[in-house]
């Protein structure tokens, strides 16, 4: 079996290969362009061609160039796998524009996610079949061409005879058994980290061994350890990365004062959580003699240190985004960038990049200007310290804070009326004590002082995205990433409102849905025992935010127009949005504008995929330490709301704490239960009983 380093060389040869299909190269060529300089790995990589070519994988052609292999017109197709939660698996060919192809589970092979296989397609329908021509062909892996580079966390145990390891992600569904010599001295119990050494049949298990051990499965640290590993964040920086930060000058170069606005006297400040550490916007407002408002949007210039093609530029691309666990942070940037000669820090000289917006008392968009600049925050206010200036008058700067919080109130309305929703999700904290166990589970209020931030950033991000997006016509092409939301998928639009119907409400949705019908639900809602239920399933509702090259609009804030500029040191999206800015600005060559064709759906999907993960390792770690807390109430009785009903049971969310569980079906005494699906509702056969979606229930 192949070696794990020459199935990565393969995997990155066929990627890079399907990428640039029409494109020939020399093996020097690739290990350039694959940033592959070791001189073994350039042995591998000759070997690794070697073996493509002979599975007739990729082309050899006249003095040794490589290419593509079009794949002949029959049923064996190359792609890339993901898996689902409940173990079926898309593979998006490749290149991606060939579309995608379903594998039921049974037909997965050994197959895991992230490998690079070959599929064989199923014969399809016949014309007497009823077919859409949507519809998703399916298939088999018959090879595994190479494999991932991924690593399982999971349970460390021992049968009479041998070590296994059980693995959390359900997607690998045999325990991974592991040699006596590759334990690396584990115990049964602990938590582990395992590699996947070989995987012969899906008769048999696969084999690996021990890389690392987390701790005592049930332990607060080895769980949390158990989420970082499981999702892959990268703890440390690559040496390389963090000697090119440590080269970078902390003192403001002199010629940078004289090429960018000097706006160190005007009065701006930043307002974050009190925990923060980076403050990558700062804000300033002036009241004009017309009445209109002078608003200033100042973000940390990142771009000026982070070049593109660096390694803190490759590694920002690989890590997308900062991860904020429940315990910790996961930067994108490494600290001395990100809390130090980024962080707009109080009374210090900050490279910025400013958005001026001149708006009308009613928040109409008047004139704008975007420019490179040089503040020098007046103050570092939280949150809290902000609110209570709005509510008191009283305070540093209240006149301003003030006439912030009326704008922010003017944006706020002139939104939701032009069709914006405004989500009401709830997020918690948690308060500790010295070892870092969770003592108190607090809901993070949404204060006024939230919304002045949330409208001044939305209409940078809105003015940036115009300012791009809206061209002349006999302008040139214009690349650029933007936010994109499409509207909710009918199917699980139709669900939503039979499931709020049930619960006494009405969603109108006869000729498709509107934000504004969606924003009057919400409102009609709001106060109510089921506000959270009805807007978690609302959320759950909508299609997923993501980056794009393409334009179509975000439909949950109602902008035709809208990108992410606002924090660049937490954002990979947001710095090439800097970037492409302040190129387009210098009038960019229409050679550059090609070029960022070809790369920006790279970007894009890198961006929202690493969002995705973050997201999903974020609610893992809240989770980890929601258990942590209820720990210390096995026993106790509280009021709740049923979350969720399903063939096997309840879920419910204890009231005031946030925290849902799940009430087996077994554990419900003296019936037998027949499940609605339609109407989320259980049924005792016997009794009658009826558990409703929004049900109030002690637990």
């Amino acid at each position: 079996m192949p070696s794990t380093r020459i199935d990565e060389i393969k995997n990155k040869i066929i990627n890079f290969l399907t990428k640039h299909n029409s494109e020939e190269f020399k093996a020097a060529v690739l290990a350039r362009r694959l940033s592959i300089k070791d001189k073994r790995d350039i042995q591998l990589l000759k070997q690794a061609l070697n073996e493509l070519h002979q599975t007739k994988l990729i082309k050899r052609g006249k003095r040794k160039r490589y290419s593509y292999a079009t794949p002949p017109a029959s049923n064996r197709l190359i792609g890339i796998l993901s898996l689902s939660k409940y173990g079926n698996g898309i593979v998006q060919l490749q290149p991606p524009s060939e579309g995608v192809v379903q594998i039921p589970s049974r037909f997965l092979n050994t197959a895991l996610e992230g490998d690079t296989v070959s599929v064989a397609l199923f014969a399809q329908p016949g014309k007497s079949k009823k077919t859409t021509a949507d519809s998703i062909p399916e298939g088999e892996i018959i090879e595994i061409i190479s494999r991932t580079q991924k690593s399982f966390v999971g349970t460390f145990q021992k049968s009479k005879h041998f070590y296994f390891v059980v693995p959390d992600d359900r997607r690998l569904s045999r325990d991974i058994y592991i040699a006596k010599g590759k334990t690396k001295g584990a115990r049964p119990g602990e938590r582990v980290v395992v590699k996947i050494d070989s995987w012969i049949s899906k008769d048999m298990n696969p084999e690996g061994c021990v890389i690392e051990i987390l701790g005592k499965a049930g332990e607060l640290r080895a769980e949390m350890s158990a989420v970082a590993r499981e999702f892959n964040l990268p703890m440390q920086f690559p040496k390389e990365v963090l000697q090119e930060t440590e080269q970078i000058m902390e003192q403001i170069p002199t010629e940078e004062y004289q090429h960018r606005k000097d706006m160190r006297n005007l009065l701006c400040f930043t307002i974050d959580p009190e925990d923060a550490k980076d403050f990558d916007d700062a804000i300033s407002l002036e009241i004009l003699s017309n009445r209109n408002y002078h608003l200033g949007v100042h973000i940390a210039d990142v771009s000026h240190y982070v070049k593109e093609g660096s390694h803190l530029d490759k590694e920002a691309f690989r890590r997308g985004t900062s991860v904020y666990l429940a315990d910790e942070v996961i930067p994108m940037l490494p600290e001395k960038i990100s809390n130090n000669i980024c962080s707009l820090r109080p009374r210090e000289d900050r490279l910025t990049y400013s958005v001026f917006m001149t708006l009308s008392p009613t928040g109409i968009l008047k004139d704008y200007e975007i420019t490179k600049s040089i503040i020098h925050s007046k103050a570092r206010f939280t949150y809290e310290e902000v609110q209570k200036i709005i509510e008191t008058g009283n305070g540093k700067f209240a006149s301003i804070i003030g006439a912030m919080h009326k704008l922010s109130q003017v944006l706020l309305q002139k939104r939701m009326k032009e069709g914006g929703i405004d989500f009401e999700s709830i997020e918690i904290k948690f308060r500790y004590d010295r070892e870092g166990k969770p003592t108190e589970i607090i809901k993070k209020e949404r204060l006024d002082s939230h919304r002045l931030i949330e409208e001044f950033m939305l209409m940078a991000n809105q003015t940036v995205a115009k300012h791009i997006g809206v061209r002349k016509k006999d302008d040139d092409i214009r690349p650029f990433i933007y936010r994109v939301h499409d509207p909710p998928p009918p199917e699980k639009l139709f669900d939503f409102v039979s499931f709020v119907e049930h619960l006494g409400y009405s969603l109108n949705v006869t000729n498709g849905i509107t934000a504004k019908a969606l924003q009057k639900l919400l409102n009609n809602v709001k106060g109510k025992p089921e506000e959270n239920v009805i807007n978690e399933v609302a959320i759950r509702t909508m299609a997923k935010a993501i980056y794009s090259e393409k334009n179509t609009g975000h439909f949950g804030l109602g902008f035709k127009y809208y990108t992410h500029f606002t924090s660049p040191i937490r954002r990979y999206p947001d710095l090439i949005v800097h970037r492409h800015l302040f190129e387009y600005s210098n009038n960019m060559p229409h050679k550059r504008r090609l070029q960022l064709q070809k790369i920006l759906p790279d970007i894009c999907k890198q961006s929202s995929d690493m969002e995705r993960i973050a997201m999903e390792a974020e609610r893992a770690s809240v989770r980890v330490m929601q258990v942590e807390y209820m720990k210390r109430h096995l026993g106790d009785k509280f009021d709740g709301i049923i979350s969720c009903v399903t063939n096997f049971g309840l879920f419910v969310q204890i009231t005031g704490l946030f925290v849902e569980g799940l009430i087996h079906i077994r554990d419900i005494p003296d019936d037998y239960f027949v499940f609605d699906e339609k109407n989320y509702v259980l049924t005792g056969k016997r009794t009658k009983k009826r558990y409703r979606l929004g049900d109030k229930v002690k637990v």
